[in-house]
């Protein structure tokens, strides 16, 4: 062991006691840079479920311990592998005949004459940009021949995509019928009736689907299961313990008689923009014996290919070679559709996926299938090596030799180069650390490998203090919650350069729409960003400014967002949110003054913001009908929290104002927004608290938008109007948390941590913040965090992975800001 891995490691250990911050979660991150290169595993026990990529969609890691002559897993499990018999439209164009006219009853037969029917090319759709075939009536019915060469049917499976009821017949019996849909493919094995009237020869699939509404949708083939062959020796590890600091996750096993430390290290430090843009993840191994003797041990790291694609039955290519201090592998798809797809649960397959390991540490690499038996076996002549095909593995063998009670440590590299990340506004975008030229990945990985020590060493450094501050903040509960947000937050963001030289920041909407930098996704982000580095949160709006400043959004107010990721080149969301968006810009603008000491960059966007600000005096005290960022509650007039947002929005124009000399615009909209405020306490007033909307008594909501008439010192609202909300809002929680309003339930839990925020004691502050936490660690629903959530039963209502609790950051930012304005004081 090298003298630097030997410092990591005492570093390391002596970090864990302090360090183990937070044991529970609803899934755990272990890569996390992005929304295209982010894996995660979605149990509480790591080798008890495949690793998967935060859509859900198989990503293996997988990781074995021979312990002298004993294997044992301790990353990953096996997962199912299908190979095709029938191609659906992810494997091939395939073309069918339909008819959406009601035939008759032998229509489903083998034997049915359906040369009247239309040719079609699958997938068949209303979604013009996806389907390929149109499907726009309520009914389709679907016949496929297909050809088999033999009658071997073990294993089969139905795989099937529909939107909405379904049935699925095979030479006419009955295989498969289900009311509902799903978003993506699902696997439903074949019955063994079904599979007797199997034909060597031509067979028919025929499938009729309803659409009840909305998306309609159909695809469908047949694959089989791929059994791989037992293996006696391979033991399951025994996991002792997991746990999450900001930029880590640490799992504990005993391997028989040698104990191993897994570390997955995420090194996303905000305030160095060149590491936190480097696709370069650490996987850090430490072994030790156990019973005090010397044993054998051998590692092993696998990596499937489908880190590298959107569908499995994708054609990869693999390469492997050496290049300076590294041995590396390679892998990508055969067609690189370079910024070819967009949407929401899409992942990446255009780039390269990479795994590196010093030379210096004598690592075996090689490439495999992945449904071959996971190697325990270290001679090279046992294996046999792959260079192209699909789903496919990379593996690296590393010899640790003879380990005692002294600890040997080893890492592995694992990183993604996208090539182009995002298209901003017609031109394709490298991901920033590509700025300079010179760099490629393999210069990235080297000096990720070179910095190993230092890193993990700022990145302890971080770990420590972020949490003492959330301590500080909030409790223990609000710091085990900024834990669980931070890399998730982080994740859901590309760092490239603009055309104009300008940072941009931009957000997926994960799960919810699939929108690239949506701005009411950034309001609540954006405490994070702006604790730790303000210029992230102006690359998160700039792109926002530039559309409206290039005359591309010709509208009076700000756009909703800049597309559908990874195309940024439009609004591609239906419906405009006038003074949600309006109000966001405005405020957050004011927030990086705050934080930044001058309002030199609301300086740069003056005319901008003053035409928003001339919007929102006009249309902003009594919204109409309209949406606001809680879109999935539906239209609302009279809104008084979207009420709350335009006051305080104009208030803060006019602290811009102020900073910037214009004592005539500061002076004009203080005053306005002054009188708004008092007229809005006179109009919501519900006795003891204050309405949903104006003209409906009897309804409540969570006011979170009043969080930053407190944090920036606005001084719009009385301190009563706080004490009266949150005295309310006590007696209204579930098990699970405070409902979002008085129309449902559910919540949304990075409002729950605003609305906290309101409170003027820590008591109060803790029982709104308690529930939260209670849901992070008790739900059910096993996914990366869902910030929309039942509030009754815990569970997951949509999203998960999103950005947007980045916002539970806001208490700390709130004390630093308390701070500094003491010291000024």
């Amino acid at each position: 062991m090298s003298k630097s891995l030997y410092l990591s490691l005492l570093i390391l250990l002596l970090n864990c006691a302090v360090i183990a911050q937070l044991q529970k979660a609803p899934a755990y991150p272990l890569i996390t840079h992005d929304t295209y290169f982010s894996i995660w595993s979605f149990s509480d026990t790591l080798n008890e479920t495949t690793t998967k990529h935060w859509t859900g969609a198989n990503q293996s890691l997988l990781g074995i311990l021979k312990v002298d002559n004993t294997a044992y897993r301790f990353l990953g499990n096996k997962e199912k592998v299908f190979k095709t018999v029938v191609p659906a439209s992810d494997g091939i164009n395939y073309t069918c005949r339909y008819t959406e006219t009601a035939p008759e009853n032998v229509w489903k037969d083998l034997v049915f004459d359906d040369n009247e029917w239309k040719k079609g090319i699958a997938p068949f759709g209303n979604n013009k940009s996806k389907s390929k075939t149109p499907w726009l009536g309520k009914d389709i019915w679907m016949r496929r021949s297909f050809i088999l060469k033999g009658t071997n049917s073990d294993n089969l499976f139905l795989k099937i995509q529909y939107d909405d009821n379904v049935e699925v017949y095979l030479n006419g019996a009955l295989i498969f019928s289900k009311i509902g849909w799903t978003s993506k493919f699902e696997y439903i094995p074949i019955n063994k009736e079904a599979k007797i009237n199997l034909k060597k020869g031509n067979n028919v699939l025929a499938i009729h689907c309803t659409n009840i509404g909305g998306d309609s949708w159909l695809d469908a083939g047949i694959v089989y299961e791929v059994i791989a062959k037992g293996n006696n020796n391979l033991l399951d590890a025994k996991q002792k313990s997991v746990y999450m600091n900001a930029t880590q996750t640490v799992y504990d096993f005993t391997c028989g008689k040698v104990d191993l430390t897994l570390t997955f290290t995420s090194p996303l430090l905000l305030d160095d923009l060149n590491l936190l843009s480097r696709p370069v993840s650490y996987i850090t191994y430490t072994v030790k014996s156990n019973d005090d003797n010397v044993h054998k041990v051998t590692l092993y790291f696998g990596a499937s290919t489908d880190i590298a694609v959107n569908t499995p039955d994708e054609e990869i290519i693999t390469r492997s070679y050496k290049d300076g201090p590294l041995n590396i592998l390679k892998a990508g798809t055969k067609e690189q559709p370079v910024l070819q797809k967009k949407g929401d649960d899409i992942r990446i397959d255009w780039g390269y996926m990479y795994v590196a390991t010093p030379v210096s540490e004598n690592a075996m690499q090689y490439i495999s299938s992945s449904e071959a038996t996971a190697p325990i076996n270290t001679q090279t002549k046992s294996i046999k090596k792959i260079l192209g095909g699909k789903h496919l593995m990379l593996n690296t063998i590393l010899p640790l030799g003879k380990v005692g009670d002294k600890p040997k440590q080893t890492f592995v590299l694992i990183g993604y180069d996208d090539l182009y990340s995002v298209q901003y506004f017609h031109k394709n975008l490298k991901p920033w650390w590509k700025e300079d030229p010179s760099q490629t990945i393999e210069k990235q990985l080297s000096q990720a490998a070179k910095d190993y020590t230092i890193t993990l060493n700022r990145c302890e450094s971080f770990n420590k203090q972020m949490y003492e501050d959330a301590l500080k903040a909030g409790g223990e509960e609000y710091a085990k919650l900024c834990v669980l947000a931070y890399r998730q937050s982080i994740a859901a963001h590309k760092l490239v350069k603009s055309p104009q030289g300008e940072i941009l920041f931009l957000s997926k909407e994960n799960f919810s729409n699939g929108s690239i930098n949506t701005v009411d996704v950034t309001y609540p982000s954006a405490p994070l960003y702006l604790l730790y580095n303000p210029d992230l949160l102006k690359g998160m709006l700039d792109g926002i400014f530039y559309y409206s400043e290039s005359r591309q959004w010709k509208k009076s107010f700000a756009a909703h967002d800049l597309g559908t990721y990874p195309i940024a080149n439009n609004q591609t969301y239906p419906e405009d949110m006038p003074v949600e968006e309006c109000g966001n810009m405005i405020i957050l603008t004011a927030a990086i003054a705050q934080a930044e000491g001058n309002a030199g960059y609301a300086k740069k966007h003056w005319k901008t913001l003053t035409t928003w600000a001339q919007y929102l005096s006009k249309e902003g005290f009594d919204p109409a009908n309209q949406l606001c960022t809680d879109d999935f509650a539906g239209h609302l007039a009279h809104n008084t929290n979207l009420s709350v947002k335009a006051i305080v929005a104009l208030s803060s124009f006019a602290q811009l104002a102020s900073s910037l000399g214009d004592s005539s615009s500061a002076i004009k909209y203080k005053s306005g927004a002054s009188d708004m405020a008092k007229k809005w306490i006179q109009l919501a007033d519900d006795g003891d608290h204050y309405s949903l909307t104006f003209d409906k008594k009897g309804t409540w909501s969570q006011k979170y938008n009043l969080v930053w008439d407190k944090l920036l010192g606005l001084h719009l609202f009385p301190e009563q109007v706080f004490k009266k909300e949150v005295q309310y809002y006590l007696n209204r929680q579930n098990a699970f948390g405070l409902p979002l309003d008085s129309r449902k339930t559910y919540t949304k839990s990075d409002w729950i941590l605003w609305t906290s925020t309101l409170a003027n004691n820590q008591s109060d502050f803790e029982a709104l913040v308690n529930p939260v936490y209670k849901y992070a660690i008790e739900t059910s629903t096993r996914v990366p965090f869902s910030d929309w959530h039942e509030t009754t039963d815990g569970k997951m209502v949509g999203f998960q992975a999103r950005s947007v609790i980045g916002g539970f950051f806001i208490k700390m930012l709130e004390r630093k800001w308390t701070l500094i304005r003491g010291f000024k004081d």
